[in-house]
């Protein structure tokens, strides 16, 4: 297949609100965003609005050099998209910027998840519901499962998921910046 990767993040920010859902998964990574550039520019998830009260949260574009990401662990994978996928990808993520301030973290859906009942809200999801929905809806891949029981690590592993990077997020964005400004031609 020829296009572009997306990349899919996995993140361990340390917060209380993280280490208590890592008591429940006992997985390494309980955030999940998705990114249209391996530099990790483009970010978005469902998640924090206010960076010190995890109750406010919605659509956002996070900045993975500040906050409560400068410290986090990560686990980076990308999927191959073609063009038409990308485009509806886009498009999907407009449309969510648009209506911003109508979009919510979907707090019952991560009490549904802990019991094993899907609870899909309008206009409201948790990180890992919005990336399965977005890969879904925009035939990137085949969910059989609802979004609403996807679990970050259930995107690492799908298929079609390649594995990229795994450790500190500040390291991979220091060594994939270097990377990229070695690639800058030179006129002579």
């Amino acid at each position: 297949m020829t296009g572009r990767n997306v990349y899919i993040l996995l993140t361990d920010t340390g917060t209380l609100f993280t280490r208590l859902i890592k008591l429940y998964t006992k997985k390494p990574y309980n955030h999940a965003s998705i990114s249209f550039d391996s530099m990790l520019t483009e970010v978005y998830s469902f998640g924090r609005k206010v960076e010190w009260n995890p109750f406010i949260g919605g659509f956002v574009k996070e900045d993975i050099r500040k906050g409560l990401f400068k410290q986090a662990d990560c686990a980076i994978y990308s999927l191959k998209v073609n063009e038409e996928q990308l485009q509806k990808m886009n498009d999907y993520i407009e449309e969510l910027k648009t209506q911003r301030e109508e979009y919510r973290y979907n707090l019952f859906g991560l009490l549904g998840f802990l019991f094993n009942k899907p609870i899909q809200r309008s206009k409201a999801f948790f990180c890992s519901q919005f990336v399965a929905t977005l890969l879904k809806e925009c035939n990137v891949l085949d969910i059989e499962k609802s979004p609403a029981l996807i679990a970050p690590n259930d995107l690492q592993k799908m298929p079609k998921c390649q594995f990229v990077y795994e450790g500190k997020l500040r390291k991979y964005h220091n060594e994939t910046e270097q990377v990229s400004v070695c690639l800058i031609p030179v006129k002579m």
